[in-house]
């Protein structure tokens, strides 16, 4: 078998049979390699249904404020939908790690806010200052009376191409606990 790669100008002829063992095992793995993490690093997304377009999201908003102030914690909404592949990453991301995961349950009252085309919650997002301009997912942090007190951009806590990075995130709930806002950590000394 012959095969022509053109390099600018010139053709250079390239014979699959005369390649070595050793090259033919080399291009073997790396065409492994590279099917295996493509399948490694995609997500099924028909099975991700975290999100519900028909909740009564306002009502269940109220609902995580009223527990989230009865346990002395916050209350995170992830923004996003069954659709978006980096909000299923970051589900993933922070329910597999068991630190991350204590630290989310420890300090906050979790709840997931769809956004899409089945419902985009518009008036909630409007009364949150637009967060979808973000992108998603997008992260809300809402204190014990229901008070908005940061939005955060998910992007920068990403390592820039599949996954988070766990220095970021742990350092993102770190800052967003209740303890940290408490006004006694931060008396003179």
């Amino acid at each position: 078998m012959k095969y022509f790669l053109n390099h600018g100008d010139t053709v250079t002829q390239f014979n699959f049979l005369k390649l070595k063992n050793n090259d033919m095992k080399k291009i073997l793995l790396l065409v492994l390699i590279i099917a295996s993490s493509t399948m490694i690093f995609s997500q099924d997304m028909t099975k991700f249904k975290l999100y519900r377009p028909e909740e009564k999201a306002e009502m269940e908003i109220a609902n995580a404020v009223k527990k989230a102030k009865a346990e002395g914690k916050h209350v995170f909404i992830q923004i996003g939908g069954n659709w978006c592949i980096w909000c299923a990453r970051f589900n993933d991301f922070v329910t597999t790690d068991k630190q991350i995961d204590s630290l989310i349950n420890s300090n906050f009252v979790v709840y997931h806010l769809n956004y899409s085309k089945e419902n985009y919650n518009a008036k909630l997002l409007a009364k949150y200052g637009y967060p979808q301009r973000f992108g998603f997912p997008v992260f809300l942090v809402l204190d014990g009376e229901g008070k908005l007190i940061h939005t955060q951009n998910s992007g920068y806590l990403e390592d820039g191409k599949t996954g988070y990075v766990k220095e970021k995130v742990v350092g993102f709930f770190h800052d967003w606990k209740p303890a940290a806002l408490d006004a006694k950590q931060y008396k003179e000394q």
